[in-house]
């Protein structure tokens, strides 16, 4: 990975807009690279979002169509197939490229997402355990047998902690844990480091706050819109595509639920109120997440992108 030289990057802001899903993050870091761009600085937006990683998963992610983008150059939008993994190891290194390639054209970079651990990897000094084959393809040929919660009691044994964050039905995450953990690493599990570093020393972090009821709402009438926009359609393309050979997108909310209506075992009403449901789950997950960053200052919309720029 390139390091930005000292000149082309101390000069240069990282500026990072996060918040739960439909908090209106994506309007923000258009409205902010524009207000910068007026003054001369060739912003761009870096996606910090681990489902718009994916090529053709649109609707259901809220990805912003390009025509809608303003002109704004976006980077890690659309760079995976269905099919592919898409971990924040193999996230980290390419966006931090990004923000560094950004400001060796003389932009300043703006991160934006809802993915905790993507902006944690990026923002702070975050490293991540070695891999080992052997034990993964071990741990896995146990999950196949076992299931996983037989592999999340161990890991409750050898990391309690870390078997607390992680979400039992992630088996990918499960099986990572214990991969670092027979490694005799530590786990970083889904959690920050105990008192993280920036990565690069001009940053600033803009939570987007939306009082919880009126949030609700809004999430609850944006999964309506995703079915009556066609995402069960999407979804049966993306099958054709090879969804369901990869082990992460088959699993994103509104995926998931939309291959459980395509196969039967979901009514339409049904997958909406599951993906509803999730969806709002998660957007608890995520506020929870981000008020542990210490630099993070939360706004609530709607917000002047010229205030914030000169505040």
């Amino acid at each position: 990975m390139t390091t930005p030289t000292a000149s082309a990057s101390e000069a240069r802001r990282l500026w990072v807009i996060v918040g739960a899903t439909g908090t209106g993050k994506s309007d923000l870091a258009l409205d902010l690279a524009e207000a910068l761009r007026r003054e001369g600085n060739d912003a761009e937006i870096v996606n910090a979002d681990a489902m718009q990683l994916y090529r053709g998963m649109d609707i259901g992610t809220a990805k912003l169509p390009v025509d809608e983008r303003r002109g704004i150059p976006h980077h890690l939008f659309d760079v995976r197939e269905v099919r592919d993994d898409a971990a924040v190891a193999w996230y980290q290194p390419r966006a931090r490229q990004a923000v560094s390639d950004i400001w060796s054209r003389g932009g300043d970079a703006i991160l934006v997402g809802g993915s905790g651990l993507y902006v944690s990897s990026v923002i702070y000094d975050f490293r991540f355990p070695p891999r080992d084959p052997t034990v993964r393809r071990r741990l896995e040929s146990e999950l196949e047998t076992h299931g996983a919660a037989a592999l999340l009691e161990r890991l409750r044994a050898l990391d309690p902690e870390t078997a607390r964050r992680v979400d039992p039905r992630n088996d990918r995450r499960i099986v990572r844990a214990l991969e670092v953990i027979e490694q005799g690493g530590t786990t970083h599990g889904a959690a920050l480091p105990e008192k993280p570093t920036l990565w690069h020393t001009d940053t600033r972090v803009f939570g987007l706050h939306v009082d919880r009821s009126a949030l609700v709402e809004r999430l609850d009438a944006r999964v309506d819109r995703m079915w009556e926009s066609g995402l069960a359609e999407e979804v049966r393309m993306l099958r054709e595509q090879g969804l369901e050979d990869g082990t992460t997108a088959p699993r994103a909310i509104g995926y998931a639920q939309a291959l459980g209506q395509l196969d039967g075992r979901l009514s339409e009403s049904e997958a909406i109120a599951e993906t509803q449901a999730l969806t709002r789950r998660y957007a608890r997950r995520q506020v929870s997440w981000f008020k542990r960053y210490p630099e993070i200052r939360w706004l609530e919309p709607p917000v002047d992108a010229e205030a914030l720029l000169h505040g």
